[in-house]
């Protein structure tokens, strides 16, 4: 059991501060879901459905053939798809036989799949047809065994299946639909599985080189899974099972969809209504449709689109969701007085691959702060350290770097010991996020311990001058890294675009900044440029501006 903190005390009334975590593996969320629930729509992509019974007998089959192809205890198999039963089916079926599912972004580069590929020593791979170029140029670089592809569309009623021969497979790949076809066998598997045993490898979004790849155990899914149910139990509670539903448009690929929407749909009986790509005009119409989604999951770039639409105010949106959940990225104030505004519930949390998604979170109906990221989820102990040492506990207010320890931390990085050692000290995980706590152990986050700058001796953290300089009303956008100087150790400089037709000189940049910062934080140097340097997910890359200027000073 774990001691009382002092923010338990902000817990929802029904939240308990410790939790007896089911001992399952994954897939068997599947089971238990088709028992209770075999007629129960599991998943809807665009009015097709697919019962609990139906998602199980598939699973089984599935799990079966993975066993007759050669599919072994702890081999890596990759799943390569967008939101759509096929990727359900391959993700338990892949567990059940105890072998461990490495999530692939469909959007990687045939590079970024080599290399990951190859880093796992994947022996089976699923993926779909509107990626095979890239599939083709990994097959020449990688010996995956055994290649299993689907069409998007297959299992949506009126477009037909598709057969291997009309999608041009080349010789000894499997076809998804067929390899099912060919597997009528519906018992389990008796392969044993243990909540000790590595389910997922998640890889976390690299700026430079491999993206490191989290082990998360069946035991971490299981306890994330839990967690984030127990947080929205009011929710569940007030909805009837029949009635329970999520709106599936995170990514499953990414481990907030992994854990928020698929895990937490099936360990609730919840339907599924699937989303395989955000179009905002195709979403609005599906909202327009539906009487009521009890949950929905989101990252603010989403919620932003969907609060601010033209149609937002029509379509009812209030009425329409039971809880809006934010993550992925800090929320603008602005964007959470909107959800106010049309009478939707909000809740926004925070959480990493290497914590299967879950760390952090405001209560739902209990005190919400501006700005904050929430208070730790039961069993799960968090310290804020002195980002130089990362040992020193910083004082209540200041700011410090956020280790967290709980059942939801991960093993450790796929076949990467020194990063694992860099990260993981005695079960603490280091997060890399600075943070402040105040007095009722509510977290804000403050910035990232790698962006950090540390000039004349002083802790800066650009984030702070980025806020500033996105104020001037001719920029439209800003990032400030640290640069190497003799003198102060590091001197701040800021990179800057300029809003359509505008134009501005570094002095006027610089005297902005001055009765907004302290000294000791304003930018020293300004460079405009045309655009700034962003990973495929949006997330503005400081890391290659900072190898650019080493560059330039090498030369």
């Amino acid at each position: 059991m774990m001691e009382e903190k002092f923010w338990h005390k902000n817990y929802d009334f029904n939240i308990p501060t410790s939790i007896r975590y089911p001992n399952v593996p994954v897939h068997e969320l599947v089971n238990i879901a088709a028992s209770i629930f075999p007629n129960k729509v599991a998943f809807n992509i665009y009015g097709s459905e697919l019962t609990f019974w139906q998602v199980r007998e598939q699973v089984l089959r599935m799990a079966n053939a993975l066993i007759k192809i050669g599919i072994k205890k702890g081999d890596r198999v990759a799943v390569h798809l967008p939101n759509c039963p096929q990727y359900a089916i391959a993700y338990y079926a892949t567990m059940a036989v105890g072998a461990i599912v490495v999530n692939l972004n469909p959007m990687y580069t045939a590079q970024e799949l080599i290399a990951i590929n190859k880093n796992t020593g994947t022996t089976a791979m699923f993926t779909f047809d509107m990626v095979m170029a890239n599939i083709k140029a990994l097959a020449a670089e990688v010996n995956i065994s055994n290649m299993i592809v689907t069409r998007v569309t297959d299992y949506i009623e009126g477009f037909g299946v598709s057969t291997a021969k009309d999608m041009e497979l080349p010789e000894g790949w499997h076809h998804f639909s067929e390899l099912l076809a060919g597997s009528t066998d519906t018992k389990p598997t008796r392969v044993p599985v243990v909540s000790s045993d590595p389910a997922l490898i998640q890889f976390t979004g690299g700026t430079t080189g491999i993206p490191k790849g989290a082990v998360l155990t069946h035991g971490n899914i299981i306890a994330a899974t839990v967690q984030a149910s127990l947080w929205g139990s009011f929710l569940n509670d007030k909805t009837p099972p029949e009635k329970r539903n999520v709106l599936a448009m995170l990514p499953f690929f990414h481990v907030y969809g992994d854990i928020i929407v698929l895990n937490w749909g099936m360990f609730n009986c919840a339907t599924q209504i699937l989303v395989p790509r955000f179009d905002i005009e195709e979403v609005m119409n599906l909202l327009a449709g539906i009487e009521r989604i009890q949950f929905f999951p989101a990252v603010p770039t989403m919620i932003n689109a969907i609060l601010n639409h033209p149609r937002a105010e029509e379509i009812g949106l209030g009425k329409k969701f039971g809880l809006l959940n934010s993550g992925g990225a800090p929320c603008p104030v602005k964007l959470i007085e909107r959800a106010k505004d049309l009478g939707v519930s909000f809740s926004e949390g925070w959480g990493m691959s290497e914590t299967t998604s879950v760390g952090v979170a405001n209560p739902n109906m209990g005190l919400k702060k501006e700005g904050s990221i929430g208070v730790p989820f039961p069993d799960t102990e968090i310290k804020l350290v002195d980002p130089n040492d990362g040992v020193t506990e910083v004082k209540r207010g200041e700011p410090g770097e956020l280790i967290i320890k709980g059942p939801q931390v991960m093993q450790g990085y796929w076949n990467n010991p020194e990063e694992t050692a860099n990260q993981l000290k005695d079960g603490w995980l280091y997060t890399g996020d600075v943070a402040v706590q105040d007095e009722d152990g509510y977290l804000f986050i403050v910035d990232r311990t790698k962006d950090m700058i540390i000039a004349s001796g002083y802790n800066i953290y650009p984030r702070e001058i980025d806020e500033v300089l996105f104020r001037h009303p001719k920029v439209a956008e800003a990032v400030a890294i640290g640069i190497p100087d003799e003198y102060r150790g590091e001197t701040i400089k800021v990179f800057v675009t300029l809003k359509p037709g505008e134009t501005a000189t570094e002095e006027e940049i610089i005297e902005f900044c001055k009765d907004k910062l302290a000294p000791y934080k304003r930018p020293k140097m300004v460079e405009f440029r045309n655009d700034i340097p962003k990973s495929a997910v949006g997330k503005v890359l400081r890391k290659v501006l900072r190898a650019e200027e080493e560059e330039k000073m090498k030369k």
